[in-house]
């Protein structure tokens, strides 16, 4: 019994040491070396603790309880004591006071820099309006109509392989160009026309370093009384010069699309060698 009184007058003893040293600590770092020395794993509670197991059952369960209690209490001191100082200086807890100047302009939101694919796809819609065309976009979901048959390319037309796609529901698919949105155009708008398509479209082919699934691309649309094959010529190559912020040689190649004619393909001179021939045009100029 003598000896229970002890080790319960040591308990309350441990408990007020405790709440004098945490009432005296000035920052978290100190909170944090007076939490160990309590309740760390050689802390004089955990100690106490440890020692029950050598003690018989009677007295385990009184001594148990009783620094448990104390222990609870000092946690709940030592995290009251940790948010007071959170609250009066922050996450550091360093103890210094830090007055706020509520006229200080707040400090600007540190911004993210555009993708390349955006910052190409702005620089060609600014170019082109410049040249009086509009932008215009459509639905990345389209019909087979708008998306083939709309464009001469019938389901029995071989160029419905070269264009294979991911086929939905319904009758619908993702689009392999953005040629749809001329003909939704068309629809509602009479000429003259002058508009470009910029989008994202699909096709169904095998990945590899220059192909994939899905790619941006930028059809161009312009309807009117005596527009020629020069009127493309001469938007093409001031284009590229624009893009490329210098002078650029084109050639037209006759090539075949089923829902144009004529049709070409546009060749432009290396910008390495300016048409000369170097490796990295392989020569070809």
């Amino acid at each position: 019994m003598k000896h229970w009184i002890m080790e319960n007058t040591n308990l309350k003893i441990l408990k007020i040491e405790a709440g004098i040293e945490i009432e005296k600590v000035n920052n978290l770092k100190e909170l944090d070396i007076v939490f160990k020395k309590y309740l760390g794993k050689k802390g004089k509670i955990t100690q106490v603790l440890r020692s029950l197991k050598d003690l018989s059952e009677k007295e385990r369960k009184k001594k148990g309880k009783l620094a448990n209690q104390v222990k609870q209490k000092i946690e709940k001191t030592v995290e009251a004591k940790r948010k007071k100082f959170i609250a009066f200086d922050g996450p550091a807890g360093n103890g210094q006071e830090k007055g706020i100047d509520i006229t200080v302009p707040g400090e600007k939101p540190v911004l993210g820099h555009l993708h390349p694919l955006t910052l190409v796809k702005r620089k060609i819609e600014e170019i082109f309006q410049a040249m009086g065309f509009s932008v215009i976009e459509g639905p990345e979901i389209e019909s087979e109509w708008y998306n083939f048959d709309a464009l001469n390319i019938p389901k029995d037309h071989p160029a419905r392989d070269f264009w294979d796609t991911l086929y939905l529901k319904n009758g619908l698919l993702l689009r392999t160009h953005t040629s749809p949105v001329q003909i939704r155009y068309m629809e509602k708008n009479n000429p003259p026309l002058r508009v470009i398509v910029p989008g994202r479209v699909f096709r169904h082919e095998a990945t590899d370093a220059s192909h994939d699934i899905q790619f941006y691309q930028v059809e161009g649309l312009m309807i009117g009384k005596d527009i020629t094959a020069a009127n493309f010529r001469a938007i093409i190559q001031e284009f590229f010069s624009r893009f490329f912020e210098k002078p650029v040689k084109i050639r037209l190649r006759p090539s075949f699309f089923p829902f144009t004619e004529p049709s070409f393909e546009a060749d432009i001179s290396c910008l390495t060698c300016g048409g000369k021939g170097c490796s990295v045009c392989s020569k070809t100029g």
